[in-house]
């Protein structure tokens, strides 16, 4: 059986440049055709399609592989009749050889259109799409954008939100300045990229479900939790009022850095009584405690002792807060700094210590598992 090498035009660019009817079919005789066209037009990227098509043709003879190179070119400028003169040649190329397979050469995305008209008529083993190599880039472009516009997931990602700014900036150039405007409709661009890039939407789509098993699995968790964001709120709310007090025309840093340090305590509380919850959890489940969720606690209080430890030290170097006093003795700021940041290791060495002695896991655990993951996300 004969293997139908065919080189679709669909812009009949062949067959008005050689004034030969179609279809063209033989080695011979596609290789004159060659000629006539590229001393037509040698820019053409029909003659690319041409060439390439003898070459597969050839291919397949060295394989011992019966095969039979044509041509076919549209005869008609609408896109009906050209692809009606196109399945009229496919027919007499049929009827003459009896193909049991075809091999469709193409140079563009237009002539790639044609593919349901040959394979109504003959089964299609291979597309061989040709791409000039001067205008490859612009070509694989195409093909990417249209692979792009075909997957719906895409699509919704990138282009909703951009459409949706498209729609507001009218609304937005109308009611604001062009700067207020454009600064809003860039803010809109970017939470969305961000909400689809940090896979923000899988956290939110599967929050309720989570929290509906930890209400129905009665876990002490979801109260500290709760507890946790209300402490949280007062540390923001103490720390806004501590920044709000300093004198009139403070910079901007000793302001950040006196939020920081009245609401620091609030947040390792917080972080403590959420840790807390989650170790009363894996002790009502009778499975044992494991080593990170028992270390947590110690891991908050530690980094809470030295970052306010570093807060108080630049405040008390610009004379906002007095150093601090044991038994009688007034620390300078870098002794005061020296006792937060050694209280920070002292309790992140009793984490540790407590860890390991009442923890289920071991540290030959705890490595196995982290190489686990590593692999997986490999």
């Amino acid at each position: 059986m004969t293997t139908l090498v065919i080189c679709v035009d669909r812009s009949g660019a062949i067959g008005r440049a050689t004034n030969v009817p179609m279809p063209v079919a033989g080695w011979e005789a596609v290789r004159s055709l060659v000629t006539d066209a590229g001393l037509d037009d040698p820019e053409d990227a029909s003659v690319n399609c041409l060439l390439e098509s003898l070459r597969v043709a050839r291919d397949l003879r060295d394989e011992r592989e019966e095969s039979v190179v044509a041509v076919v070119s549209a005869e008609s400028d609408s896109p009906v009749g050209a692809d009606r003169s196109i399945a009229a040649q496919l027919d007499d190329l049929v009827e003459r050889y009896d193909p049991r397979a075809a091999i469709v050469v193409v140079d563009s995305a237009e002539d790639e259109r044609v593919l349901p008209v040959v394979e109504s008529r003959v089964p299609v083993d291979s597309v061989d799409r040709v791409v000039v190599r001067q205008a490859r880039d612009i070509e694989s472009t195409y093909y990417l954008l249209k692979q792009f516009l075909a997957d719906e997931q895409l699509r919704s990602t990138v282009l909703v939100p951009f459409g949706v700014a498209l729609l507001l900036v009218p609304a937005l150039f109308y009611w604001f300045s062009a700067g207020e405007a454009v600064a809003g409709v860039a803010g809109l661009l970017g939470a969305a990229l961000l909400y689809k890039g940090l896979a923000v939407d899988r956290l939110v789509a599967g929050l309720p479900e989570r929290v509906r098993e930890a209400l129905y699995a009665g876990q002490v968790s979801v109260v500290t939790y709760v507890v946790a964001g209300g402490l949280a709120l007062v540390g923001g709310f103490f720390g806004f009022l501590a920044a709000s007090n300093l004198t009139p025309g403070s910079a901007r840093l000793v302001e950040v850095v006196e939020f920081t340090y009245a609401a620091v305590p609030w947040f390792a509380v917080a972080g403590v009584t959420a840790a807390v919850g989650r170790l009363l959890d894996e002790l009502i489940r009778d499975e044992g405690i494991r080593t990170p969720y028992l270390n947590l606690p110690f891991v908050i209080a530690a980094v809470a002792l030295v970052v306010r430890g570093f807060a108080g030290y630049f405040l008390a170097q610009e004379a906002i807060h007095e150093p601090l006093s044991a038994y009688g003795m007034t620390m300078t700021p870098v002794q005061q700094l020296a006792a937060f940041i050694v209280g920070g290791i002292v309790v992140s060495l009793v984490g540790v210590k407590i860890a390991s002695d009442v923890g289920t896991e071991t540290l030959e655990d705890v490595i196995d598992a982290e190489r686990d993951a590593d692999g997986r996300r490999e």
